[in-house]
């Protein structure tokens, strides 16, 4: 069978800067070759020419977003025609994420313009959470894989490829009742089969298809060194829709994971890898171990990961910097100390404060993650987390609006304070600012004060945290963090030096 695996367009409709190839979408594909299956990943948020770069004001983009996925001659879906037919799929993958929702339900709209028997399906986060509610509003949509999707889906498309050959309607509803993890419509019935088991072996797994990705020379050494060590996280933060892996944590082997990087290293000349882990030392003694065996190999990598504020020490931070980790980025959260229980961080700011003084003494770059306008989140709290951020003085410091996305418990909160709308139709996503999608009054984001005044309060935070950031000795920090991988690959240099540029517009 021949698939096609779309990642949709959604940053690049703006003008964003988007790194990084999908990594779902190439586990899924490595599966998929494997069994026999030619395979296409097609990155269609892939950005060759970027103009912006500051995130902190991409909302501002949405009204252009939502208008460019409806234009039928916006000279992405128009590439989008050409590739689909040019490949000539038998099946077709979206990956589907809460804030792009409308551009996957456009991707599928199209590949069925192409081929009104095509089968689609759909998989990701948002389609875990919420299938449900895409199978009733997205009619271009027949089959939904909810959770892990490497096993589903190889079913998924076995079981297509055997009704194509037999043409037997009664052996495919057989197979497809047999797919655990599986939503689809039969005879106007919506049909969920059981959630499939977890993966156990994770090193039974091939390594992400890189090669199968479209035009993969457009991308960098860099961009290429996205790794996952594991899956799953073991905390229950509220704004997060961690509960889709029910709070488990599961590991890829020391070894597994040190050939991965060798195969990179010889297929793509890469030095800096990023470790996409939710809490990356949450395991002490692997981290140490991992380190150890990065420098009896004599890889001589720089590598970045994501940890929390408690899952650090002083010992363990010279370990990893001397294996060549070069950049952590930490959830603060917030300065106060309500909202850090509210949200059951299960962090202080004590912690925190720490945190930030063992990064500095170790010398390594490190990001703090701040948020505002969470549920009953009063304006002197919000000023706590601005003054909270200068104490740190992170070496960047990246602010998000909360926005309450589906599967979390601050969702279902939300809804029983009447500021969360539960369910959403395909016009609302074709419609509403990707901002506001399940805001149920958007004169009314948070419930501490007026709308107006909110809004004011998240355009001064933005600046503040903008101007923070420009600073000459926070910018050098970040090229003296990545010297090595200038002096390997001087290419990158210059990419960085670009999206600096369009970042300061």
């Amino acid at each position: 069978m021949k698939i096609l695996l779309i990642d949709p367009p959604f940053f690049r409709f703006m003008g964003y800067y988007n790194r990084y190839f999908p990594i779902s979408l190439s586990c899924l594909a490595a599966v998929l070759k494997k069994e026999g299956h030619e395979v296409l990943i097609y990155d269609a948020d892939c950005n060759i020419n970027p103009t912006k770069m500051d995130f902190t004001r991409l909302e501002e983009d949405y009204p252009d977003y939502l208008k460019s996925v409806k234009n039928d001659n916006h000279p992405i879906w128009q590439e989008m025609r050409k590739k689909v037919a040019d490949f000539k799929p038998d099946i077709v993958g979206i990956t589907v994420w809460t804030t792009f929702i409308a551009s996957a339900f456009k991707v599928a709209s199209l590949c069925r313009e192409y081929n009104k028997s095509l089968p689609v399906i759909m998989g990701g986060p948002h389609i875990s959470i919420k299938h449900n509610e895409v199978i009733n509003i997205c009619p271009d949509a027949d089959f939904l894989v909810r959770g892990e999707g490497e096993e589903t889906i190889l079913e998924l498309v076995n079981a297509l490829q055997k009704y194509r050959d037999t043409k037997n309607k009664d052996i495919l509803n057989k197979d497809l009742l047999a797919i655990k993890g599986l939503s689809y419509w039969d005879n106007n019935k919506i049909v969920n089969n059981p959630i499939r088991p977890f993966i156990e072996d994770l090193n039974s797994m091939p390594y992400p298809a890189r090669e199968l990705l479209y035009n993969k020379n457009t991308y960098n050494s860099e961009d290429m060194g996205l790794l996952m060590m594991s899956r799953g996280c073991p905390y229950n933060c509220l704004y997060c829709a961690t509960s889709i892996w029910q709070r488990k944590i599961r590991y890829r082997s020391i070894d597994n994971i040190i050939n991965e990087i060798k195969l990179v290293i010889n297929n793509y000349n890469t030095k800096q890898f990023t470790f996409k882990d939710d809490s990356f030392t949450v395991n002490r003694k692997r981290v140490v171990e991992f380190c150890d065996r990065l420098k009896e190999e004599k890889l001589n990598i720089s590598w970045d990961c994501n940890t929390r504020v408690d899952l650090i020490d002083e010992e363990l931070l010279k370990i990893m910097k001397s294996a060549g980790c070069n950049s952590i980025k930490v959830g603060i959260e917030t300065g106060s100390d309500r909202i850090l229980k509210l949200i059951n961080k299960n962090t202080t700011l004590a912690q925190a404060r720490k945190a930030a003084k063992l990064l500095r003494k170790a010398g390594i770059h490190w990001t703090g993650y701040f948020m505002m306008g969470l549920p009953s989140e009063t304006k002197q709290e919000t000023y706590q987390t601005l003054k909270f951020m200068r104490e740190l003085k992170p070496d960047f410091a990246s602010l998000s609006v909360y926005e309450p996305f589906p599967g979390t418990e601050l969702f279902d909160i939300g809804v029983k304070m009447g500021l969360v709308q539960e369910n959403r139709t395909l016009e609302d996503f074709y419609s509403i600012s990707p901002k506001y999608y399940y805001i149920k009054d958007i004169n009314k984001r948070v419930d501490t004060m007026p709308n107006e005044e909110f809004e004011q309060l998240e355009s001064e935070m933005k600046q503040v945290f903008h101007r923070y950031n420009m600073g000459i000795g926070k910018l050098a920090k970040r090229a003296i963090a990545k010297s090595r991988v200038y002096i390997h690959e001087p290419a990158i240099f210059f990419d960085d030096i670009r999206k600096f540029r369009s970042w300061t517009r």
